[in-house]
């Protein structure tokens, strides 16, 4: 995760490496590893980042990044949304604190997985809504 003042981030390459190592060895079937939903593949194609690797299973297409963010500051409407890296880069200098996760997908044979996880935001205390009554 390319963005500043990223703390708690986890890389999951160790997890891709092992299901690719079992994708190559037959111990898992492709379309176990290659099972993108609808949402997903829907997700990568309009909201995701190219970038420059070709699919580890398919070797034809390049591999897509598609960024979710998560948190309370974010609200309904926002949490669980795709975000381009660059209004994240702009709402962890302005929110308190979110965790964002990174998934690479192919769209041509559907193959998906989490690459990374971090937390951003600024640090602050998120507020939190009173419950009852004030009075």
């Amino acid at each position: 995760m390319d963005v500043v003042g990223a703390r708690c981030v986890i890389d999951y390459a160790l997890a891709r490496r092992a299901v690719l190592t079992g994708l190559a060895s037959g111990r898992i079937r492709p379309e176990d590893a290659c099972d993108a939903q609808v949402y997903l593949r829907r997700a990568a194609r309009y909201h995701g980042e190219p970038t420059d690797q070709l699919c580890p299973v398919c070797s034809v297409d390049q591999l897509v990044h598609v960024s979710y963010a998560y948190g309370e500051c974010l609200g309904s409407g926002a949490n669980g949304r795709a975000w381009p890296t660059r209004e994240l880069c702009a709402m962890a200098s302005e929110l308190a604190e979110f965790s964002v996760f990174v998934v690479e997908v192919c769209l041509g044979c559907g193959w998906n997985h989490l690459v990374t996880s971090a937390v951003l935001g600024t640090g602050e205390a998120v507020r939190r809504r009173r419950s009852g009554s004030r009075g």
